[in-house]
């Protein structure tokens, strides 16, 4: 029976524990500040992040892993595997999955499967946690894959954000900018679709928001027949609100799994602080 490896990147933020169960190799991407660089959720942790943040006045920029980068964590894991599985945040959102598929194109005798999640955070560490169990329990390589890939279409990402600006100066607030100018005393909701932060719709409050938000994702589970699903509350330095959220969603869904976690300091970089969602996917 061939064994299958799982490769993801560090803006998965899938919790230590679950990562070091199913033996799941983490990519770093890198943070930029100034003179200094750092490996996401390795060389700088969240709360320093988040401190440096409010208090430094400049911007910290992010960038993919490098080719070499997969090239070495490829080959350590092909030392024990037969194949790998790499999945990946979506390529409209940084070149991380065109990093890993180059270094996979240097090694065209390897087996390898290179995966756009088109997600980020826990919907892609969802995936992750899927294939890898897929891979534990015995299937195929195309099942692994076919596991993973399946997730893509069914999994929402619904966000508020307490402003809109850190994801204006990194290019990635998408059809959202039509929000911009026009949020004083409102909060915005927020959905990655696609790779592509898209806009919901302006809300009062962020009270107002949270509510939103749980009734979106109660929305979805009811037009797949409450489905069993797992859950996520994400935030950015708010882990109270967070954890609010999480039970707020419980007792109207089927709920399997659930964590709450921190967004990594690279996708925080580009949400700023204060930064609140859900993320439900098929279990």
């Amino acid at each position: 029976m061939p064994k299958i490896a799982l490769v993801t990147d560090s803006t998965a933020y899938i919790p230590k524990e679950l990562v070091e169960k199913y033996q799941i190799r983490v990519v770093p991407l890198r943070v930029h500040w100034g003179p200094d660089t750092y490996l996401d959720g390795i060389d700088i942790k969240t709360a320093d992040f988040y401190q440096r943040l409010k208090t430094d006045r400049l911007t910290p920029t992010t960038s993919a892993p490098s080719i070499g980068d997969f090239q070495q964590v490829y080959q350590q894991a092909l030392e024990t595997a037969d194949a790998v599985v790499s999945i990946h945040i979506a390529s409209q959102l940084s070149a991380t999955v065109s990093s890993a598929e180059q270094a996979k194109a240097l090694m065209p005798d390897k087996s390898i499967e290179v995966i756009d999640s088109r997600l980020t955070s826990m919907a892609m560490g969802y995936m992750v946690l899927t294939a890898a169990r897929a891979a534990e329990n015995g299937a195929s390589l195309e099942e692994v894959t076919a596991a993973a890939r399946r997730m893509i279409e069914l999994s929402r990402i619904i966000f508020t954000v307490e402003t809109l600006e850190y994801l204006r100066r990194g290019g990635r607030i998408g059809a959202a900018q039509a929000f911009v100018g026009n949020l004083m005393d409102v909060k915005p909701i927020l959905e990655l679709r696609e790779g592509r932060v898209e806009p919901v719709e302006r809300v009062r409050t962020k009270k107002k928001a949270v509510e939103r938000i749980v009734d979106m994702v109660v929305q979805a589970a009811v037009s797949r027949d409450h489905a069993p699903i797992r859950l996520a509350a994400v935030h950015a330095m708010v882990p109270e609100e967070a954890q609010a959220l999480l039970e707020a969603a419980l007792p109207h869904l089927n709920v399997v799994e659930k964590v709450t976690t921190d967004f990594s300091p690279v996708i925080a970089t580009h949400t700023g602080p204060g930064t609140l969602g859900l993320i439900c996917t098929p279990a």
